[in-house]
């Protein structure tokens, strides 16, 4: 494994632990087993290794999800293979995806925040094109499609954070496809309520 992806590694596995902002570069130098000079040469600073953190991990995410969007005849089985997707990447990725959640709901000034948000509003607006296609087969959205993409992305991050909550060791995490077709079943009742 090269210093860059060391780097990367021991980064991910800190702000997971401790958060982003409790996190020192002295620390992610330490545990990735290289010198300053050498994180600051791959990345610049600390919020440079985060954002080639996240971008690298997100891109995986976002393709997955894309994917799952492009596929399926109806809405219910759009939002189920997207949540289906979401969840097998978390199950894959638990601290990436751990991590992305206590970024977004970090201070709005904070440099967590601000460079995690364009990931999330791409997950977000994702899912504002899968209802803005399927508007034809929902014929009661009425220019809704902003609101069941804040509700259905939504559900899908809380719903994975209260399933995480008692876990100290996230590699087990499983999300059954019964729970997601509950879940998405339960949302789809929502919407054709």
């Amino acid at each position: 494994m090269d210093n860059r992806q060391l780097i990367m590694n021991a980064a991910l596995t800190l702000f997971y632990e401790s958060g982003y902002d409790a996190v020192g570069v002295q620390q992610i130098v330490d545990a990735a087993g290289v010198t300053k000079p050498t994180l600051y040469y791959y990345f610049g600073s600390k919020q440079g290794l985060l954002e080639a953190l996240l971008k690298e991990h997100f891109q995986i995410m976002e393709q997955k999800l894309t994917e799952a969007a492009e596929t399926g005849k109806n809405i219910p089985e759009k939002l189920y293979r997207i949540a289906r997707a979401f969840f097998n990447g978390a199950s894959e990725d638990p601290r990436f995806y751990m991590l992305m959640m206590a970024l977004f709901y970090s201070g709005r000034k904070s440099e967590g925040f601000r460079t995690v948000f364009p990931m999330i509003d791409r997950f977000y607006r994702l899912c504002v094109d899968v209802f803005d296609n399927a508007s034809a087969e929902l014929g009661n959205m009425n220019g809704r499609q902003e609101q069941f993409a804040v509700g259905f992305s939504g559900t899908l991050l809380h719903y994975l954070m209260m399933t995480a909550r008692d876990k100290t060791d996230l590699s087990g995490l499983v999300i059954r496809d019964e729970e997601v077709y509950r879940l998405v079943h339960q949302f789809m009742y929502g919407i054709y309520s």
